[in-house]
């Protein structure tokens, strides 16, 4: 998934990012609703991690005029206001979750995966697809009853075409939702990516539409 992360504490902030990156999330990280509002306008993200106090203002406002405009990005609260009062406030406003710090960097994973499920429709985080199954939260891969070891990278590329049964994927999509806006990829890096997974997950588990992009194959 593609993550942007509102935070302005940079000890937080960098091991937040720092965790996620590390599930293998790509992670656009603003100190500033300003420069949230820039992100959001040049990518699509698949989730928001809020912090509640910027420097230039309050992250339910920002969350509020999101929902407004019609924005229904997925969105996790981190604050440290604890009052039950606070958290209706930004559940209201229409978060998804809301976490208090201090948090164990592993419950952040926990809940961004269960809210990513939510979405898809399928909030069972074990799945299978003809010989494969896969176990969303542990990011774990099975073939044939055997694991099957993906680097982070492959598995947020395998995770894509998860995400979206049946639908095809153009290079561009797929970049963007693998790396930030401040990383260069290499022209071929989503085909060399591809290539490593058919060989781990068997030829046909992702199919090419020749100039058009890829999809997940048929179980």
């Amino acid at each position: 998934m593609r993550i942007l992360l509102i935070e302005d504490d940079t000890v937080l902030g960098a091991a937040v990012r720092d965790q996620i990156a590390a599930d293998g999330h790509s992670v656009d990280w603003a100190t500033r609703l300003d420069v949230a509002q820039d992100a959001l306008h040049g990518a699509a993200f698949d989730l928001i991690l809020l912090d509640l106090m910027l420097p230039d203002g309050r992250g339910i406002e920002f969350l509020k005029g999101l929902r407004a405009r019609g924005d229904v990005t997925p969105a996790i609260i981190l604050t440290a206001l604890d009052q039950v009062s606070d958290r209706i406030d930004g559940l209201n406003a229409g978060a998804d979750d809301y976490l208090v710090k201090p948090f164990d960097l592993a419950e952040l994973s926990a809940r961004i995966g269960s809210v990513a499920r939510r979405y898809t429709g399928n909030p069972n985080p074990i799945i299978s697809h003809g010989a494969l199954d896969i176990d969303l939260a542990a990011h774990s891969v099975r073939r044939d009853g055997k694991t099957v070891a993906l680097t982070a990278r492959e598995w947020a590329l395998f995770e894509a075409f998860l995400a979206r049964p049946g639908q095809l994927l153009s290079k561009p999509q797929l970049e963007e939702k693998l790396y930030a806006f401040d990383t260069e990829v290499e022209s071929n890096t989503i085909e060399v990516h591809v290539s490593r997974l058919r060989k781990k997950l068997g030829a046909h588990v992702i199919e090419t539409e020749r100039g058009m992009g890829y999809r997940l194959g048929a179980p």
